[in-house]
């Protein structure tokens, strides 16, 4: 047993034996019904004193508690719309779409919260921005001052110590409330480690059999200011923030005449602003107005160096100056009918950027790329609308159409502008034949983002691979059916299943251009598959007072045709099956509560024009414990195991006539990791 199986085994022993003793005196932690009541239209509503038992320090804290609920900060759909996320706060989403939900939770101190609110299937006078199920947390409006601060380290096995801390402090006076944040963050990869790398050929030469070892970490500084106040009328959200960021990921491959070593890094500068104005335009209309505009400037570089049999190899050097900005004006009025019925309409136009200036060289000797210097700019308008109807206590129908124009141009090494026109209709029926039974259909036409750094060339030299940009991108999209169940019982118990078939339009994924280089580019029609299911089962009636077993996984099926192969396969980079079990409890009477998280596997492919390449792990472990030995101080720790993190490589000859050069594999064992922090409110 090494050093990490034995950290591992005094982590789980000590969880193990505490938790039971410390629940043997704890009293009952079921919450009771006066602090959780649901409405005739399915909302479920969570008092503070719900989440009491579980000491929170935060909203995200409590939002997290909240049975049957996950936090989505957004996903990839263009424009406004779907990128902002699943949390409102009194109604409204952040005022910047770079302040995530989750980031706005986490620094919304718990005793601020008055109730939390999860809304399922539409609800007339909500914004569900595309969700079927939204949480609305509800602050408190009394006069209140605050000040937090905390601090952090994350102690690696082996390999760097990171401190990090943050302070904030928030002032509410009347309807005016003010906040302020500087944070020292510290990121890390939870993969870096040891292990074998080797490289043998189709009949067993061994080209390639060395030491591998990695580590990556990262920071920044960042200084945010957010200010709700009453103005012209109506309430005006502002939140600004400017932030510095680095990230620093090494490589090395050792062996007896061998050295390899790859570098990555960037550093970065960052502002965004936010503003929404908010309008009673009538006792049942109300206007929206948002202003947003978010801007970066990174440089980065990827380097490559090594010695073979005493012989050191010209230097290979990838770098690049790249600025983005996204601005975007969006209003809209609401106009609620009748307590049943509202519609709401509106407009969009946002104007995105990015130029960008790279250069490689190999030895100091420049090597041309393709799409090295690129300027791609995109300005798009969008109208939408959309309804919410009760038709019946049982059922919602929510209905919705957004029409996008759009235009695309580049400049640099290549000259080119293409326009867009999508019809974007969606449909939302809920049907809740009871209080805890709920069933949710969804049909939608999505459109994707681009990733405009797809347009530029990059690099993975750790593969030796450049990658060329691709000025005829197009926007993926689909059509997508979605079908939902939710079930509770016990009154905090939830099932949750889902099944999803999307028809996808100009997938994107990896292929071949014209000139020979390999890059991003649309691959022709796909499908996506996936079954979702969800389980929270409360554990009191089995003696496990204020336990909780958690159970999620989605299984995802693709399948697209492959542009070099002509056969099917997998779409790239997603995970196919990513089951994860979690087991908690809250003990009231020792102020403590404790997680432990397994996640038995995971893994991903991706499928190139010469490889085939991806990785695999098992096996992932975390547990956490925190104390809060006062109600305005707490105590967290949090213990990281991976058993396994694989990497693997097929290089192709021909991957057409399936012909293989070699296989590469990397066995990397995971370094075990703490994660200490203290958070002081004052």
């Amino acid at each position: 047993m090494n050093r990490k199986h034995l950290l591992l085994a005094t982590s789980l022993i000590a969880f193990g034996f505490a938790a039971p003793a410390l629940a043997d005196n704890a009293p009952a932690t079921a919450a009771t019904a006066a602090a959780v009541a649901t409405d005739e239209r399915g909302t479920i509503t969570y008092n503070a004193a719900y989440f009491a038992q579980y000491n929170p320090n935060t909203a995200s804290d409590m939002v997290n508690r909240i049975p049957g609920f996950s936090v989505d900060d957004g996903d990839s759909a263009r424009g406004f719309e779907g990128n902002v996320g699943n949390i409102l706060i009194n109604g409204s989403r952040p005022a910047s779409k770079a302040d995530t939900g989750s980031a706005v939770l986490g620094r919304t101190p718990a005793n601020r919260i008055e109730r939390i609110e999860l809304i399922r299937g539409g609800v007339p006078g909500i914004e569900m921005q595309g969700y079927a199920v939204v949480v609305n947390v509800i602050l408190k409006t009394d006069a209140s001052r605050e000040h937090i601060v905390s601090l952090s380290n994350n102690v690696f096995d082996g390999g760097p110590n990171l401190w990090g801390g943050s302070y904030q402090y928030s002032e509410r006076r009347g309807d005016r409330s003010f906040s302020v944040t500087y944070s020292d963050a510290i990121s890390q990869t939870d993969s870096s480690g040891t292990g074998p790398s080797r490289r043998v050929t189709p009949d067993g030469t061994v080209l390639r059999d060395e030491r591998f070892e990695n580590y990556g970490y990262g920071g920044g500084h960042f200084l945010r200011g957010a200010l709700n106040t009453p103005a012209f009328g109506g309430t005006l959200d502002l939140t600004a923030r400017v932030g510095i960021d680095d990230w620093q990921m090494v490589s090395e491959y050792t062996a007896p005449t061998v050295y390899r070593r790859d570098e990555n890094g960037n550093e970065s500068d960052s502002f965004e602003f936010g503003g929404t104005y908010t309008r009673n335009l009538g006792a049942n209309t109300r206007s929206e107005t948002r202003l947003i505009h978010e801007q970066r400037d990174r440089e980065a570089s990827s380097s490559q160096d090594a010695t073979l049999a005493g012989v050191i190899s010209p230097q290979t050097l990838f770098v690049s100056d790249t600025k983005t900005s996204e601005s975007i004006l969006r209003s809209l009025i609401r106009h609620q009918r009748s307590p049943a019925f509202d519609i709401e309409l509106g407009g969009e136009v946002a104007f995105n950027s990015l130029d960008t200036q790279q250069a490689y060289s190999i030895g100091g000797v420049a090597v041309p790329l393709t799409s090295a210097d690129v300027t791609v700019e995109e300005l798009r308008g969008e109208l939408f609308g959309k309804t919410t109807w009760r038709i019946n206590p049982q059922w919602t129908l929510e209905t919705g159409l957004r029409l996008e124009n759009s235009t695309i141009s580049q400049s640099g090494d290549a000259n080119q502008e293409k326009s867009f026109f999508f019809a974007k209709p969606r449909a939302l029926l809920t049907w809740t034949p009871r209080q805890s039974t709920q069933l949710r259909l969804r049909i939608e036409q999505s459109v994707g983002q681009l990733d405009f750094g797809d347009f530029a060339a990059s690099a993975e030299l750790s593969d030796d691979t450049i990658y060329g940009g691709n000025a005829n991108l197009e926007p993926e999209q689909r059509l997508i059916s979605e079908l939902t169940m939710e079930q509770r019982f016990w009154s905090d118990g939830v099932v949750s299943v889902g099944l999803r078939h999307d028809e996808i339009s100009d997938t994107i994924d990896y292929l071949r251009l014209a000139n020979d280089a390999v890059a991003r580019g649309n691959i022709g029609d796909g499908t996506y598959d996936h079954l979702m299911l969800s389980v929270n089962v409360p554990m009191d009636r089995f003696g496990f007072t204020g336990g909780r077993l958690r159970f999620d996984n989605t299984w995802i099926r693709t399948e697209v045709t492959d542009p070099t192969t002509g056969e099917a396969r997998r779409i790239s980079g997603l995970r196919h099956s990513q089951p994860r079990f979690v087991v908690s409890q809250s003990i009231p009477s020792a102020k403590v509560q404790w997680q432990l998280a397994y996640l038995p596997r995971m893994a991903e492919i991706s499928y190139h024009p010469e490889r085939i390449q991806g990785w695999h792990g098992r096996d992932y472990f975390e547990a956490s414990v925190e104390y809060q030995p006062r109600p305005d101080t707490s105590i967290r720790l949090q213990a990281n195991y991976w058993d396994a993190f694989d990497v693997f490589r097929t290089e192709y000859a021909d991957r057409a006539a399936n012909t293989v050069a070699y296989y590469d594999t990397r066995l990397i064992d995971p370094r075990f990791f703490y994660q200490l922090r203290v958070r002081k409110t004052f």
